[in-house]
């Protein structure tokens, strides 16, 4: 009989927030579907990295898991935060938790 697992056996989500619009300080993940294609676009303006892009970046289309990846990795390398902009409701739970500052409780 397999051992159960334990609490500490389970992987940790990360949380992204979800916008209606592009972020001027941050990576933004936009997900799209068009018919049955869905895909994912990486973009971030200039001024969100401090210099350190000499002029804003977006990547254009990609297929849609490959753009997650690339949004993660690129939002670490950079320090940035990443934000998720899905209109058409693509997130999968499996890629962590979408959330929107709205419905973050008031600190007291």
């Amino acid at each position: 009989m397999a051992d159960s697992p334990t609490p500490g056996d389970a992987p940790t989500l990360n949380r992204f927030e979800q916008v209606d619009e592009p972020a001027d300080d941050a990576m933004t993940l936009t997900l799209a579907r068009d018919g049955e294609k869905m895909t994912g676009t990486v973009s971030c303006p200039a001024a969100a990295t401090g210099g350190r892009l000499p002029k804003g970046f977006n990547s254009g289309e990609m297929p849609l898991k490959e753009s997650i990846r690339a949004a993660v990795r690129m939002a670490n390398d950079f320090k940035l935060a990443l934000v998720v902009l899905d209109p058409d409701g693509l997130w999968q739970p499996s890629w962590g938790t979408l959330y929107r500052w709205d419905d973050e409780p008031e600190a007291a």
